[in-house]
């Protein structure tokens, strides 16, 4: 009886390890790995560019490519604290309060402008991940982006979005993102020397900067 138990289980252990091996090979394959912050253990992040194989999720399969013609409408919705502090899809650090998104097939990472088409806001956030796999959403974008394109409390927009450049690794870019923030014009593309001096157009454009912790 004991030895019918005993093997029992552990044909259970060993079906259960597989597929949890098959579960993450796959999520390591297609480089989707929102992260949550509530994982043990030191984290250790190395940025790197990351363009990643086609990969499936939830039946559909995406093709992850470099097209400088990119620029699509759809919902947006935006991801925060559950996954603050973890490691996005090409191994930054996630920070919900900067100016990023993610993406389910843009080369990581990269810019891209992003409209808010009901209220005209225009910015360029730092595409450092991917996500979401929703067939009615086209990205997520961080806490301080959404602040910062006015429906954070909403929780989606229509919203267009654009490629406009590869995005330097590891690169703390939010102050030079956040001041490309305009109001009925688009976003300028970014220019650490162009908008040094540059001051935001909208008077509460500070919103997301707000939020940074200190």
């Amino acid at each position: 009886m004991g030895q019918e138990f005993s093997a029992a289980s552990f044909g259970r252990w060993a079906r259960a390890t597989a597929i949890a091996l098959a579960a993450l090979a796959l999520a390591n394959c297609s480089g989707s790995n929102y992260s949550s912050s509530t994982d043990s253990g030191e984290r250790t992040f190395r940025p790197r560019y990351s363009l990643g194989r086609p990969y499936t999720v939830n039946g559909q399969t995406y093709v992850p490519a470099e097209n400088p013609n990119y620029r699509a409408e759809g919902i947006a919705s935006w991801y925060g604290p559950d996954f603050h502090g973890g490691p996005t899809a090409n191994g930054e650090r996630y920070d919900m309060h900067g100016i990023s998104a993610a993406h389910p097939t843009l080369p990581l990472p990269c810019y891209a402008r992003v409209t808010n088409l009901e209220n005209g806001r225009s910015i360029i956030v730092r595409v450092n991940n991917r996500g979401p796999f929703a067939h009615d959403r086209i990205a997520d974008l961080s806490v301080g982006a959404a602040k910062a394109l006015n429906f954070y409390r909403k929780g989606t927009a229509h919203i267009r979005m654009e490629y406009v450049g590869r995005a330097a690794i590891d690169d703390s870019d939010d102050e030079m993102l956040l001041a490309t923030l305009r109001l009925g014009t688009p976003a300028p593309a970014p220019s650490k020397v162009r908008v040094a001096s540059a001051k935001p157009f909208i008077a509460d454009a500070s919103d997301a900067k707000a939020q940074r912790p200190r």
